[in-house]
């Protein structure tokens, strides 16, 4: 079967495209631009270690271009489409919007645009914990109050979700959302808080932590939401089944075992050997205090328990660091 993945060279992406293509039963054609928003070496590192695959294809390429898109989904014909390329970081969004409306809105569109000219068996695209927002209370359950997002980054995803039901019922195509939280793991960004926190604590610079450390992360290995992507991509839509959820299904992936940030740090503090040095500040504009995911959906319907504790997973991330960074 082919298999076409957008944002091959992200954190989840690569790691997608990797379950995929190891099973030598998929051809799989990743899509990315390589942008800039954090280093690009990094992207360029993860599609080496995908050069083993000779069912691999890679072309760099924006998404939100429609004609090109459109005309690369055309010629390649996926059964399946994951689509988990977009511009993430909720701080970022705060004073970057536009990179959001480019590759979040206009770039969803284009992926949902191509789809329907070409469509395939079935699409699985990245949403968000972030559409919960203000509005919904933990844990939090997919038919929960999504109205309110406390960030612009979150309001994007949760416009996502409306986009790809207007493309279910208009067109028939068959798609899944998926809201990921918190994901972490080896090869994660740069920007997210496991690295960013591992490089403040090795080089002995202070620890910023929003709210004193008191938010509430609902931490999820990487391992356990590539298996989640994986089984709502390929786990066959029954009809009768998916009915009460519309003509789009949406489906929590988390851990459901929220950790406090400062307890977090503690962990990593252990792990690498070194004290950090902590910066208790106020809130940020556009967190969420606390992420929970509800899990009863999802088990439901495609068997999705993840299975890796925080201990073993952040204990794989620091080995990662260590030697990817040197430190």
């Amino acid at each position: 079967m082919k298999v076409l993945v957008t944002g091959a060279a992200g954190f989840i992406g690569h790691q997608v495209v990797h379950r995929l293509a190891e099973t030598n039963r998929c051809e799989v054609l990743g899509v990315d631009n390589l942008g800039d928003y954090y280093d690009v070496s990094l992207k360029k590192a993860r599609l080496t270690k995908l050069e083993q695959f000779e069912d691999f294809r890679f072309i760099q390429a924006d998404f939100a271009d429609t004609a090109k898109f459109a005309g690369l989904v055309d010629h390649f014909k996926p059964d399946y489409v994951a689509h988990l390329g977009a511009q993430p970081g909720v701080r970022y969004s705060v004073d970057h919007p536009e990179a959001y409306v480019h590759s979040n809105l206009v770039g969803f569109a284009s992926v949902l645009e191509a789809c329907r000219k070409t469509p395939p068996k079935h699409i699985v695209y990245a949403s968000s914990s972030s559409v919960y927002g203000s509005g919904a209370k933990a844990p939090y359950r997919e038919d929960s109050d999504t109205n309110q997002p406390t960030s612009f980054y979150g309001a994007t995803k949760k416009s996502n979700e409306l986009m790809a039901h207007s493309y279910a019922l208009t067109h028939g195509l068959k798609i899944t959302g998926l809201r990921f939280f918190t994901v972490y793991g080896p090869w994660g960004r740069p920007d997210m808080a496991p690295s960013l926190f591992s490089k403040a604590i090795s080089e002995g610079k202070p620890v910023r932590l929003f709210n004193e450390g008191k938010n509430l992360r609902d931490f999820t290995y990487i391992d356990d939401i590539v298996d989640g992507v994986v089984r709502a991509l390929l786990y066959p839509i029954d009809e009768a089944r998916a009915l009460p959820l519309g003509p789009s299904r949406i489906f929590n992936l988390g851990h459901n075992r929220p950790v406090e940030t400062l307890l977090f740090v503690k962990m990593l503090e252990q792990m690498l050997g070194k004290t950090a040095q902590l910066e208790l500040l106020p809130p940020q504009p556009g967190d969420m205090f606390e992420t929970c995911a509800d899990l009863e959906r999802v088990k439901q319907h495609i068997h999705y328990t993840p299975k890796v504790s925080l201990e073993t997973g952040l204990s794989r991330f620091v080995t990662w660091y260590k030697d990817y960074y040197k430190v």
